[in-house]
């Protein structure tokens, strides 16, 4: 095959290394296609296309990773991974390692690890790599990627939850979080919601948000049950769809506009999280990105005009 031919095979695996390192569809899009021009630019052909831009795509991640945590530390309000609509990169024998790392929870979780640990972990837990190809695209030994993969095993299990639902489970219980949305149901939205539940929003401090964070199954389903029916009545519409793996959903302005995702988390039977996303920076790979604002403004002229 042709280096073309070789990169776009090879190009879905290394997006979805880029997107796990970096949590950013942008970056990961960039990381991407800096390893074509450098795979491009090389003189040689290499023995394995596979191991040469897995770990090009890896260490320019890394780079990428180390100045924008210094941006992520001045970020206003909570900072959530851009939302993934599809992961590009299937492998049946690693469906569940693939699914699980995608989610809100777990990229959230890999923000505790440090560059080379986060990287080691996704490439030897997630993607299966040896150990020998781990440490030639992180650039370590391999007794010293052994040590950094103890190290980030122990980071994310302190920090997942005991008991994970199924899929059918998700969707059921998604299927009629979203009806007593639309309906601004609160007793039939605080049914479904965990005694815990958290409602957490980005924005980036460049949109208005329902709240950086509300606690608690009343105070969460009283917000959304207020809030939401009155997105409605001016013609915000939400399609039901994946958001990193996780039940959730897209809601657009009248004109179909990008106004905000929501993926929830699903723990024993009860949605534990619900986390949107509606800095307008984080939603233009999405599409055309409405102006939130405005939305906002009219949702508050609407509320007037009927009080």
């Amino acid at each position: 095959m042709s280096k073309v031919e070789d990169f776009e095979e090879l190009r879905p695996l290394l997006f979805s290394i880029a997107y796990r390192i970096l949590g950013s569809v942008s970056e990961a899009e960039d990381a991407v296609q800096e390893t074509w021009l450098r795979f491009d630019a090389s003189a040689t052909r290499p023995t394995s296309a596979k191991a040469f831009l897995s770990a090009a795509v890896t260490r320019i991640s890394i780079d990428v990773l180390r100045s924008a945590r210094v941006r992520r530390e001045e970020y206003v309000g909570p900072w959530f991974p851009e939302p993934l609509l599809s992961d590009p990169y299937q492998d049946p024998a690693r469906s569940v390692e693939l699914a699980d790392s995608v989610s809100m929870a777990a990229l959230l979780l890999l923000e505790r690890l440090s560059p080379l640990e986060r990287a080691v972990f996704l490439l030897r837990e997630v993607f299966g790599f040896g150990f020998d190809e781990v440490a030639a695209a992180v650039g370590r030994s391999e007794a010293a990627c052994r040590q950094l993969l103890v190290r980030a095993r122990r980071h994310m299990a302190a920090g997942r939850p005991r008991f994970a639902a199924d899929g059918q489970e998700r969707q059921e219980l998604a299927t009629r979080f979203f009806d007593a949305l639309s309906n601004g149901e609160v007793d039939g939205l605080q049914k479904l919601l965990a005694a815990d539940v958290e409602l957490v929003g980005d924005g980036g401090g460049k949109a208005p948000q329902l709240a950086r964070a509300v606690m608690g199954a009343e105070n969460v389903a009283r917000l959304l049950g207020a809030v939401f029916p009155w997105l409605l009545r001016i013609d915000v519409t939400f399609e039901q769809h994946e958001v990193n793996g996780q039940p959730g959903a897209v809601f657009r302005d009248r004109d179909g506009k990008i106004l905000h995702t929501l993926a929830l988390e699903v723990l024993d039977g009860r949605i534990r999280t619900i986390r949107t996303v509606i800095n307008p920076d984080k939603l233009g790979h999405l599409g055309p990105v409405a102006d939130a604002w405005a939305i906002d403004r009219e949702v508050k002229l609407a509320r007037r005009q009927t009080n």
